[in-house]
């Protein structure tokens, strides 16, 4: 990790946190007193940030890349919860918020650039600016509530419906997914994705 205000595309950085869904409604001073806390990871693919079980929390900007949620269960199965892309944020905010540790992983699927800062740190800083904290609250429960639907959607439709429900609401992550990542996500094999990919992209 890297702090920011040392990181050689410190500019560009800066640019991006600006387009970030959260961090979009801070103003140069407060984005700028921010940036004090903020670290740079540059991630390679598969590269974990977060292990289920953490006791250390942090908040990410997610700059480049594209990060998965996802838990495990002790037999080594796994269920991908949720994608993150630039733009977007992850979290362990509920986690923190309940002083547990962390109840899932996250990780990269592609080589990713994500801005990080502890959570107790973030905090602090929207405990100072109410409406920020409102902001991104909203986001937190609107992910949860994606989380949600995507749980109800691998036991309430097949294959095909699962394959047309994510084109339909995620048609920005079709072609940005591997076909394993993908399949995985939506709890069906490569092969009938390939053939269902084919079925709703004609």
């Amino acid at each position: 990790m890297t702090e920011l205000f040392k990181h050689q595309d410190r500019t560009l950085i800066n640019v991006q946190l600006g387009q970030n869904v959260i961090l979009k409604h801070l103003s140069h001073q407060d984005l700028s007193e921010l940036e004090r806390h903020i670290y740079i990871s540059d991630l390679k693919k598969s590269e974990i940030l977060l292990r289920q079980g953490d006791e250390q929390l942090e908040q990410y900007f997610v700059l480049d890349g594209i990060l998965k949620r996802f838990v495990s269960s002790a037999n080594a199965k796994g269920m991908i919860l949720r994608f993150a892309i630039h733009g977007d944020i992850e979290t362990s905010y509920a986690a923190w918020r309940q002083k547990k540790n962390a109840p899932y992983s996250i990780a990269c699927v592609t080589h990713s650039r994500v801005a990080r800062v502890p959570v107790q740190k973030w905090m602090e800083f929207l405990a100072e600016r109410p409406s920020l904290k409102e902001h991104f609250e909203y986001e937190v429960m609107r992910i949860m509530s994606e989380i949600m639907a995507h749980t109800i959607t691998l036991h309430m439709l097949d294959a095909s419906g699962r394959v047309e429900r994510f084109i339909r609401k995620y048609s920005h992550l079709f072609d940005l997914l591997t076909q394993k990542e993908l399949a995985a996500y939506l709890n069906i094999s490569p092969e009938t994705l390939s053939r269902l990919k084919s079925k709703h992209t004609k």
